[in-house]
């Protein structure tokens, strides 16, 4: 198999929480750990760092990883989804892993992978772990895929743990309240491993007090500390936060003796792209007019976003916007601008919502919307509508920006 059926092999083998939404979900790490142990258990051949929470752990990660990488460290970088390549969920000091790598490791473990129903996110952990220990990284920065406590990452030990916030994503996996939601997360929190928490909130509080507590680690609440945000590369307004987070992730390491002095601290948050090609974080594509893309694909996400959006001068916005099935509408579309003009498609996977459901929804909300075929030409007829001086934002779904960029 070339590259390309090797990848398309891991995509369609087997189900995929990311195309295919609850059937693909596994609550268990049995599997994880056969696999494990079958590669001679790679995740104990190097240092790691566990970040989970429901936003910002993407960019959370990207910004230690950085910040490590300044420090001289050779950096695993480990995060999900993609936006245009497989390989961009594994990185060595920003570069992706080799499509060689890829190949070699499906060639030689396929019979194992199939004899034991592996599913797409465990084989890709152990494709990750494999590479990072083959070539011998310092320390990798691993993000959870979903939740925590039964994610497939969840078989490292970690020298600190970190969850940036609790929001209610993805319920039908991890609970319908903040409080059971941070139970899961809670997951990753583990014996001799301090951990970082990037939000306060009264529900979740006491869940991760409780685990800190049970585990004898300590625990550090990032906003209640007294940490002034440093600026970055990454411009949304919600990584005032992530940047508070990382900030008070990067004091506890340094404590466990990693040598990051202020310099590479600084340097790293103002080289986020350059270091480790992160896309899609209020990524402007162009100036007249001037688009922006936004990963955001949540409650809490999309406020901050929309927040953030309402700063812009334009005279029109216009917005394309698309969303996976299982995302509550009834949360999202109150915090729509009524100003905005709509282009409505239907991200290209299995999971992707119809255009047409998603434009009741706007119907019923009275705001000015026109269904697509594709977001590829939902942007193009924006970008013909939009004079220079407006705005056009693409977002609502990872999904939807990973097709335009």
């Amino acid at each position: 198999m070339n590259y390309q059926d090797t990848v398309n092999w891991l995509f369609n083998q087997l189900p995929m929480y990311q195309k295919q939404g609850k059937s693909a979900y596994k609550k268990d790490l049995s599997n994880t750990i056969l696999l494990a142990n079958h590669l001679k258990n790679p995740h104990k051949k190097f240092k790691s760092i566990h970040v989970g929470g429901t936003n910002g752990k993407g960019s959370c990660s990207h910004m230690l990883a950085s910040i490590l990488q300044e420090a001289d460290y050779k950096v695993g970088l480990y995060t999900s989804p993609h936006l245009k390549d497989y390989r961009e969920r594994i990185k060595i000091n920003g570069k992706e892993i080799s499509k060689q790598f890829v190949m070699g490791f499906v060639k030689k473990h396929k019979l194992f992978l199939e004899k034991h129903t592996l599913s797409f996110f465990e084989m890709t952990v152990g494709l990750a772990f494999d590479y990072f220990a083959k070539s011998k990284v310092d320390v990798a920065i691993i993000e959870v895929g979903l939740g925590g406590r039964l994610d497939s990452t969840n078989i490292i030990r970690p020298e600190l743990s970190v969850i940036t916030n609790i929001g209610l994503d993805h319920t039908q996996f991890l609970g319908d309240t903040h409080a059971k939601i941070a139970f899961e997360k809670a997951g990753i929190i583990k014996p001799n491993t301090p951990v970082v928490i990037g939000e306060t909130h009264i529900e979740t509080k006491p869940v991760f007090k409780a685990k800190a507590e049970e585990q004898s680690v300590s625990i550090y609440f990032a906003d209640t500390s007294d940490i002034k945000p440093l600026e970055s590369d990454l411009k949304g307004l919600y990584q005032e936060h992530n940047i508070k987070t990382v900030l008070k992730a990067v004091d506890v390491l340094k404590e466990s003796k990693f040598k990051i002095s202020n310099k590479h601290i600084s340097q790293g948050l103002l080289n986020v792209v350059r270091n480790t090609s992160l896309l899609g974080r209020w990524q402007v594509l162009s100036e007249f007019p001037k688009i922006i893309c936004d990963t955001a694909h949540n409650k809490e996400g999309l406020s901050i976003t929309m927040q953030q959006l309402s700063n812009e001068a334009y005279k029109q916005l216009h917005i394309v916007f698309g969303v996976v099935k299982d995302k509550n509408l009834d949360e999202i579309m109150p915090i729509l601008p009524k100003n905005a003009k709509y282009y409505l498609a239907k991200p290209d996977i299995p999971r992707g919502l119809e255009a047409e459901i998603l434009a009741a929804k706007f119907d019923k909300n009275k705001l000015d919307h026109k269904v697509y075929s594709s977001v590829n030409q939902a942007l193009s007829d924006a970008k013909n509508m939009a004079k220079n001086n407006d705005v056009i934002y693409v977002g609502g779904s990872t999904f939807v920006v990973a097709e335009i960029l």
